[in-house]
């Protein structure tokens, strides 16, 4: 089943105005893709608010319901209803950024109801279809279960929690949790729940409440693991509150207690400490965050944990940034000798440091080095610094073989780093090294990149090419 681009997510697109008669329309792609028909008939009553009643539900008995498709309706709940408009071109993905403050979720309240303007990861939504979002999957839960007797398991209970945990519901959230952890033998509620329900509370924000949930294990009949303190640690230190996970630290440290920490475990505190100083601009701050991130690395090593590339990049990178280059030079050492291997995200923080106090020649010794012994592909996080750094040094020529050696390597520069060097260039009035070709190429590669973040699509009219955004 398809539908109309505006009808999935509310964007009203004029399309008489854009010069797009009725044959010209474009169709999205279907709202679940790899999934029944049944499937995408239920999002698509969701967002109409169609009612849940006797007559839906005979028009809905051609396929029988399964977990995946329960679980699918109820993931597709929050893309489409929990963004608005004002969300499309922003970053996706698990590398978007943490919000850094805990939210008030009753301030957020004031604010929307006396129209003034919400900031954060509130910004990008409607509370009218919030709220319908958060009813009807509410009202499909138990639907589905009455109407075609679909028992619920631990994974559809998971997506339920999920989905209100998304929406900020938190009340309904606690109810509907004892709820479920009273259902069969041992509950629909187990550890795995809880955590994957800190991990989505922490994302939106909630710490405080991430840390409610973490306690209510033990009520819901649960014990946490090594992977549910992970991620309350994670949570706290996203937001800065490195007391209470260290609380939790030293309670996992304690002789016979069933969850020992891991490395992953000092590995969170550590890039939380290296990253968090990095926010601050308070130099003893700073030193005392990179104190404690070299005081856990030194407790790992004694307890006879065995560090990782990433315990490694995150205490070298949070060493450069802080310009202490001594101490990222022992521990480069110091991994090269544990047999740990370097990657790429390694070699560009000494490149990122060498550039920055500008020592290029000592950046493209470590780029090259990263080349010679094949420990990591070189792109253009590795060549800008370099790129840059010649260019304010005024060596026009070496910035240039560089630039075209990002090209053939299969980069494309970013449109500042190739700015910079046509202005050299033009300076120096040396505009013929740079050909035609080479232009064309970085010009078709810096449009293919924006209309994919942008996620666009061009499209033919009679006016010429038209990019409308595809949902």
């Amino acid at each position: 089943m398809e539908v109309e681009i505006g009808v999935a997510v509310g964007l009203d697109f004029v399309f008489t105005d854009l010069g797009l008669g009725p044959q010209n329309m474009i169709k999205s792609r279907p709202l679940c893709q790899n999934h029944n028909s049944v499937v995408n008939q239920v999002v698509a009553a969701i967002i109409k608010n169609r009612p849940f009643d006797t007559h839906f539900a005979a028009s809905t008995t051609t396929q029988p319901w399964t977990v995946e498709s329960v679980s699918q309706v109820l993931r597709s709940i929050p893309r489409f209803l929990f963004q608005s408009p004002r969300s499309i071109g922003r970053q996706t993905g698990f590398r978007h950024r943490a919000p850094l403050k805990q939210r008030k979720l009753k301030e957020e309240s004031y604010k929307q109801h006396n129209n003034v303007l919400v900031l954060g990861p509130a910004a990008h939504r409607d509370p009218k279809k919030v709220s319908l979002g958060l009813d009807k999957a509410v009202e499909f839960y138990y639907w589905v279960e009455n109407h075609f007797g679909f028992a619920h398991n631990e994974i559809t209970c998971k997506e339920m929690a999920c989905v209100l945990a998304k929406g900020n519901r938190l009340k309904a959230l606690w109810e509907f949790l004892n709820e479920m952890s009273r259902r069969g033998n041992g509950g629909l509620v187990t550890t795995a729940t809880v955590t994957c329900l800190i991990k989505v509370l922490g994302e939106e924000g909630l710490v405080s409440e991430a840390l409610a949930a973490f306690y209510r294990m033990k009520q819901l009949h649960c014990k946490p693991d090594v992977y549910a303190y992970n991620t309350i640690i994670y949570a706290l230190c996203r937001v800065g509150n490195f007391k209470k996970a260290r609380f939790l630290l030293e309670q996992m440290e304690l002789p016979g207690f069933r969850c020992p920490p891991d490395t992953y475990t000092y590995t969170i505190l550590i890039s939380s400490y290296c990253k968090y100083s990095l926010q601050t601009g308070c130099r003893k701050a700073i030193r005392k965050r990179m104190w404690e991130a070299n005081h856990l690395f030194r407790i790992m090593l004694f307890k006879g944990f065995v560090p990782d590339v990433v315990t490694y990049n995150s205490l070298i990178n949070g060493c450069c940034k802080t310009y202490r280059i001594e101490r990222a030079l022992e521990l480069f050492q110091d991994m090269n000798e544990r047999g740990c291997i370097p990657n790429q995200v390694t070699y560009n923080s000494f490149i990122r440091y060498y550039s920055a106090v500008n020592e290029i020649d000592k950046a493209v010794e470590m780029l090259r080095k990263m080349q010679e012994m094949n420990h990591g592909m070189p792109t253009s996080s590795s060549f800008t610094p370099i790129i840059h750094g010649l260019c304010e040094a005024g060596r026009v020529l070496e910035a240039r073989n560089f630039l075209v050696e990002l090209v053939d390597g299969g980069s494309i520069p970013r449109e500042y780093t190739y700015k910079l060097v046509c202005d050299t260039l033009n300076c120096g009035e040396k505009t013929n090294l740079l050909d035609e070709e080479l232009h064309k190429r970085i010009n078709e590669g810096i449009e293919k990149r924006y209309m994919q973040v942008m996620k666009v699509k061009p499209i033919m009219t009679r006016k010429g090419y038209l990019s409308v955004v595809e949902v």
